[in-house]
């Protein structure tokens, strides 16, 4: 078998149709689905909740569960914000720098434009405190390849060290991306 794509991720949030709401205003997701239920269908456990889906286009769907009666939300307290994040692909860095300002224009704190070389992206958090990133591709064929070739070596090289392997330090190297530019 192999994995076709992602049906859908879900998330906690605190309330729906805000979710609903602001996903809508500031990413354009639309709201596709809401199913409701008193009984959780796989556990049967009594524990009402409301699960919406939004559209996160190219056939992927971010959902959301609202439960009401569950102890307050919470996050992993060991694991740094920024590890934990829902990134999501535009069309250009002209595309995310206007959705910067439109966000920022909005009250909402965003993080970058940070260049992670491959990519550009911003960083901000919905109203459920998830942390969400736009991110916008700018890596060149030349660059895919040669992290292609090292993905293995690198991966071998944490297993053993826990240090990071140097086999793509070209990344931040100025020079390097001048010259695979096409």
């Amino acid at each position: 078998m192999k994995i076709e794509r992602i049906h859908h991720v879900a998330y906690r949030c605190l309330d729906a149709k805000t979710t609903v709401q602001w996903y809508g205003q500031h990413l354009g997701m639309d709201f596709v689905l809401a199913i409701a239920e008193d009984k959780v269908p796989s556990t049967k456990a009594e524990d009402p909740y409301m699960h919406l889906f939004l559209d996160a286009g190219g056939g992927n769907v971010l959902a959301f569960f609202e439960l009401p009666t569950a102890k307050p939300m919470g996050r992993d307290a060991n694991t740094p914000e920024w590890v934990q994040h829902i990134a999501f692909k535009v069309g250009s860095v002209a595309e995310l720098e206007a959705k910067k300002t439109e966000l920022e224009a909005a009250g909402i704190e965003v993080i970058g434009v940070t260049d992670h070389t491959l990519f550009k992206s911003i960083y901000f958090f919905d109203p459920n405190g998830h942390r969400i990133e736009l991110a916008a591709d700018v890596g060149t064929p030349a660059m895919y390849a040669q992290l292609d070739a090292c993905k293995w070596q690198m991966l071998e090289e944490w297993s053993q060290t826990k240090r990071a392997p140097k086999h793509a330090a070209w990344m931040h190297d100025k020079e390097f991306q001048a010259s695979t530019a096409h």
